[in-house]
């Protein structure tokens, strides 16, 4: 069926829609890990999920704020539905003869109160960073990348960290420590995204030339429960 007049599917937008929800996913199966890097204890999932956020920076500079939207609504609900099977798997009696219960509900487990609080996080970080990224563009005309990739982290790592760690560990540790917490895991995320900034430059001109595709939100409402379709051909 032909695509309507002014419009036109996007050959890599569902690719990466597809990769950005399994990098999701992973990064929060990968989350019950901690790790140490070098002086610092964080968890795994530190190596993935600020890659989330190059991928917001992508979906929003070359396909707008609606792609940017589906993407993170689709991540939204493919964690939740993870957290729930996970729940659910748990709670069915294991058989006799299978001996890895407990190893099962090790990577499998989630602590309703951090699984809330990641939920949360990830919806608002996600949506301010793509809304501070398509509101800088409009204010730098187009110029710049790097004031939006660098700006939208700034913002939507700020309220993704302060969200998920005050949700996660408020009235359980110190706030001193929770405000180490949060300075910690900011600066690091932060940090990634400044050294992925020649990739992700890298990546945004290849598909701006690969799809035809430069997105300019000037009629958008930035209304993140409001559902539209993502154009092709965009002014």
């Amino acid at each position: 069926m032909p695509n309507r007049p002014g419009t036109y599917r996007y050959k890599y937008l569902d690719a990466l829609t597809t990769a950005f929800v399994v990098i999701l996913l992973v990064s929060n199966l990968v989350a019950q890990k901690v790790c140490q890097i070098g002086p610092f204890a964080v968890t795994a999932a530190i190596l993935l999920f600020p890659v989330t956020y190059i991928f917001g920076d992508v979906f929003t500079e070359v396909y707008g704020f609606a792609a940017s939207r589906r993407a993170i609504w689709l991540g939204f609900f493919g964690t939740a539905l993870l957290y729930l099977m996970g729940t659910l798997t748990i709670a069915i009696p294991a058989a006799p003869e299978w001996h890895n219960q407990q190893a099962f509900a090790a990577v499998f487990g989630f602590i309703p109160r951090i699984l809330a609080a990641s939920l949360i996080a990830f919806w608002a970080g996600e949506f301010a960073n793509s809304y501070t990224m398509a509101r800088l563009k409009l204010l730098t005309e187009g110029r710049m990348l790097w004031t939006r990739t660098i700006g939208s982290t700034v913002v939507g790592q700020a309220i993704d960290t302060t969200i998920v760690v005050l949700l996660t560990y408020a009235g359980i540790v110190p706030f001193r420590t929770i405000g180490n917490m949060i300075a910690t895991g900011y600066l690091l995320k932060v940090g990634y995204e400044v050294l992925a900034t020649p990739l992700t430059y890298g990546v945004i001109s290849w598909l701006k030339r690969a799809e035809g595709a430069d997105a300019f939100d000037r009629h958008e409402t930035f209304n993140p429960f409001r559902f539209s379709q993502v154009r092709g051909l965009e002014d």
